[in-house]
């Protein structure tokens, strides 16, 4: 299994994800966090992240999964898995998580996706809402993600467990503490949005780990470790 989870894109360096994956190839940007978004924002939002995947010499394509949800309503996992497998790596990105997890279960890509990465078939890349939503739980991130969202775009009750393929919360966007002034230095996040949901996991009692957004969670096979 081979996963790289960011709180934003590739953190300080690509390098780490570069060697996770090899020689780039086609990757697959997922960007369903966004589809409670305007369209321009949306379609903005997935440029924004094709360009700097193109110039690592990756060949980025857009994975909508609104196209795996049939007429009726249900998923098309097949279909997905099948689309997926032409990937060397998925990329999804960030936005709103439990939009994102939604539209996951409504796809099927709640599934496909865990049973790919345990064939380790292909490479995860998730920053931001593509991080968090491989973690156990949702819980605290409502602090800064709206979940009312869920129900306007995806016409379903939000969920608040996430994949569970890391047996950790994330909690991204993090002030790197040990600068003065360090609150200043997160330009994605509300600070205080943050310290929330790093109260409501701790209270809760849920394991987590901080993500400034110069760092990652690499993970390749049976070893972890944040770089």
């Amino acid at each position: 299994m081979r996963l790289f989870l960011s709180s934003y894109r590739f953190g300080a360096d690509p390098a780490p994800l570069l060697s996770l994956v090899g020689r780039p190839g086609r990757v697959g940007v997922i960007a369903a966090a966004a589809d409670a978004w305007p369209r321009t924002a949306r379609t903005s939002a997935v440029v924004s992240d094709v360009m700097p995947l193109t110039r690592l010499g990756f060949t980025p394509e857009e994975v909508d999964l609104r196209d795996y949800i049939g007429s009726d309503g249900h998923a098309r996992p097949a279909a997905l898995r099948e689309r997926l497998a032409e990937f060397g790596m998925l990329w999804v990105r960030g936005g709103n998580t439990f939009v994102l997890r939604a539209q996951m279960a409504r796809s099927g890509a709640d599934r496909v996706i865990p049973d790919l990465l345990l064939s380790d078939s292909l490479v995860y890349a998730g920053y931001s809402a593509g991080a968090c939503v491989m973690t156990p739980t949702l819980h605290g991130l409502d602090s800064s993600d709206d979940p009312a969202e869920v129900v306007a775009t995806c016409g379903m009750e939000p969920l608040w467990d996430g994949l569970g393929v890391v047996g950790f919360a994330i909690v991204p966007h993090h002030p790197p503490a040990e600068l003065p002034g360090a609150e200043d230095a997160v330009p994605l996040e509300d600070a205080a949005a943050v310290r929330r949901t790093v109260t409501a996991l701790r209270l809760a009692g849920i394991e987590y780990r901080t993500l400034t957004d110069d760092q990652a969670i690499v993970v390749n096979g049976d070893r972890t470790e944040l770089v």
